[in-house]
This record gives structure tokens, C-alpha cells and sequence, in this order.
């Protein structure tokens, strides 16, 4: 494992965020070189990479990923291998993520599986949640689209090396909203010759924390920014904007709350006369684990003797790994990474190197279980 809690060092020393993964995606296929995969796909859906080692019979394909991508947050932990690249860092832990299946790879190189193909995905941009859908779009995908699809996250808070499962819904989906709202400028002597927006937005800024009671099951609605005018005492504001973040555990209550949000905006916004247009980013749909696949993690987690905990309710944060749950089967699991640990996100997390082993030896019994 040493090779492999060095590959992640190097990765942790030189982060790139989403869309900029060039040198990591080269570092990954250096990596790859010396295995001899039978198949790789490079640039997929950008910064992308596949590697696929096939058995001698025909079979199931089974698809493993994970993130190239850091976080554009300082990495504030004193360590060897401490980011040199200021202001970014693998925060999230994609570093260790990516080592896990680098070390897949080194098995497969050495026990192809008998029979079937599986795919090794390194996927750009989850931060963002606009990798998975370029993987997904990427004509190329067709290519290795697989029977199931398997991930997972290290989970801070919970005990070294437990396996969090949880059968349906797992993390939550989310988007990123902005309502933009856009009347007249006029003086600021003359209000009434102008449309300000300002009371538009302060009676959506008390109506909209409230529509997630109007939707079935666990949804939620963050305010985030509030933008109205700007700094010229002799102006009347004539533009204003609200960004806010929707979640739910479900798709459809997801995509209802959305529609909710759009028209009590234009409810509003029409009684004044005001304009308003919508914009959406970091869209993360659902991830969603299928029941059929829960049978094969439990087992891989039993054979190597790992604690399990049941996770009761999903998780609030998203992952773009839900976007494979729309197109095949999947599964996305936690692995313990410490109660102690800091946060996910938070300038002093590290990637606990001795979860390198553990992720991988779950991984390699998944293939012999579900191949």
C-alpha cells in the first residue's frame, strides 16, 4: 500500500477544482501504464478516464468511480504532503478516493476477473455537479455503460473503517437557484418614476423558507445571497437578485419544489410589474441505491469482518454520483473515516491514509461477489 498512500500525497500536493483536472487525470494514466488495461477511454466527458480489464467469458459489466477534482479551499493542515497550490486543496477526500481505485486496478491487473468487464472511472467536476453529466453525454460512455455502478464517500464522524449503507435514497438531490429581478432605475428623489425590486424580494425572502412544507417528505430551502441595487445614494434600485439552495430526498419532490419556488416568484414579481428570470448551477440529482445491489456490499462489508451501520435517514448533502442512478443500477456507500475527524470541506481535513486498503479490498470483493 505504500505506493498507493504516495500516489494520494502527490495528489493531495497538487490540487486542480473542477474542469482543471489536466495534470491529476496524466498522474492517474502514469499510474495505469505498467497494468495494461484492456481498454482506456481518455478525455472523457473533459478531463476523464476509463480503464477497463476484462475477464475471459462473457458477462456482467460492473463500473467503479470516483472524483478527480479538489475544492477551491485552503488547505490549512501542516503535513509532508500539504497542498502547494494556494487557495485549493482535496478537502472532500477524491485524493484517497482515487487511490482506492488505483489500487483496484493493481488487483484486477493481477486477477482479471473470470468472466465480465469491469470499468475504472476517474470522473471530473463532482464538485460542481456538471462531471457526471459530461461522462453521461459523452458518446463514448455508451462504450463501457455498465449493469451497475458502484462508489464511495468517506464519511468524517463515523468510526474508522465502518461501511455506512443504506438501501433507496442516500444522499440527497439539490440545484443551486438565482431569481433575477429586474424593474427601472430612476432617482433616488423620484422613486414613484422608476420599478425598484426592493419589496419584491423582502416579501420572497419571508415566502420562500416556507414552500418546503408544501412538499411531501424532507425537503429544504437555504437562503444564500440577496443582491439589490448598488452602492448610489442618488438611484433608485432597479435590479435585484436571490440565490438560494433546494433540497430534497426525492426526485420528483425535488423537481416540484423547484416549480414552486418559480411561481410564487412570479406571482410576485408580476404584481409590481417586475421582471424575473431563473438561473440554476451546481445541479446534483438524487443518488439513489438499488435494493437488488445492497445484498452485495452488505456481504463484501460481512467477508472482511467490517463493521456495518444502517444509515436511518438519508444524507442532506448531494453527490453527482446520483446522476449514474438515473441511467443503471447503483450503489454509493460510506466508509468511516473517524469521529474525530474534521469535516468534509473544513482547510484541516486529511484523507485518513489506512482507509486506502480498506476501500480497496471492499471494491475487489464487490467485483467477485457481483461480477
Amino acid at each position: 500500500m505504500n505506493n498507493l498512500i504516495q500516489l494520494r500525497h502527490t495528489l493531495h500536493q497538487f490540487p486542480e477544482v473542477a474542469l482543471e483536472e489536466y495534470q491529476t487525470a496524466e498522474r492517474i494514466k502514469a499510474f495505469f501504464a505498467p497494468l495494461y488495461p484492456d481498454f482506456v477511454i481518455d478525455k472523457l466527458g473533459g478531463t476523464g478516464l476509463a480503464f477497463v480489464f476484462r475477464g475471459e467469458k462473457s458477462g456482467r459489466r460492473l463500473l467503479f468511480r470516483c472524483e478527480l477534482d479538489a475544492l477551491p479551499i485552503e488547505d490549512l493542515k501542516s503535513s509532508d504532503h500539504q497542498s502547494q497550490i494556494p487557495g485549493k486543496g482535496h478537502l472532500c477526500g477524491h485524493d484517497g478516493h482515487m487511490a482506492i481505485i488505483c489500487g483496484l486496478g493493481e488487483r484486477l491487473a493481477q486477477n482479471r476477473p473470470e468472466s465480465g468487464e469491469v470499468v475504472l472511472l476517474f470522473q471530473p467536476a463532482e464538485e460542481t455537479g456538471d462531471g457526471a453529466k459530461a461522462v453521461l453525454e459523452d458518446e463514448r460512455f455508451a462504450e463501457i455503460r455498465p449493469d451497475a455502478a458502484f462508489a464511495l464517500h468517506n464519511l468524517p464522524g463515523y468510526p474508522l473503517h465502518q461501511v455506512v449503507v443504506r438501501k433507496g435514497t442516500f444522499a440527497a438531490g439539490s440545484t443551486g437557484m438565482t431569481i433575477y429581478l429586474t424593474g427601472k432605475t430612476s432617482h433616488s428623489a423620484h422613486p414613484e418614476a422608476g420599478l425598484n425590486p426592493a419589496q419584491v424580494l423582502a416579501r420572497l425572502i419571508q415566502k420562500l423558507p416556507e414552500l418546503p412544507k408544501q412538499v411531501e417528505n424532507f425537503a429544504l430551502l437555504t437562503l444564500i445571497h440577496a443582491d439589490l441595487g448598488s452602492l448610489a445614494f442618488g438611484t433608485s434600485a432597479g435590479k435585484a437578485s436571490l440565490s438560494l439552495t433546494l433540497r430534497a430526498f426525492d426526485q420528483d419532490q425535488l423537481e416540484h419544489l423547484i416549480e414552486l419556488v418559480k411561481s410564487s416568484a412570479i406571482k410576485e414579481a408580476s404584481n409590481e410589474g417586475i421582471k424575473v428570470e431563473f438561473g440554476f448551477v451546481e445541479r446534483f440529482a438524487v443518488s439513489k441505491n438499488d435494493p437488488a445491489l445492497y445484498p452485495i456490499v452488505a456481504q463484501a462489508a460481512r467477508d472482511l469482518s467490517l463493521p456495518i451501520t444502517e444509515k436511518s435517514d438519508p444524507f442532506r448533502w448531494s453527490e453527482d454520483f446520483g446522476l449514474f442512478s438515473q441511467v443503471c443500477p447503483s450503489f454509493l456507500f460510506g466508509l468511516g473515516a473517524g469521529e474525530n475527524s474534521p469535516q468534509l470541506h473544513e482547510g484541516t481535513y486529511d484523507f485518513p491514509d489506512e482507509l486506502i486498503e480498506t476501500g480497496v479490498n471492499v471494491f475487489e470483493r464487490i467485483v467477485r461477489e457481483g461480477i
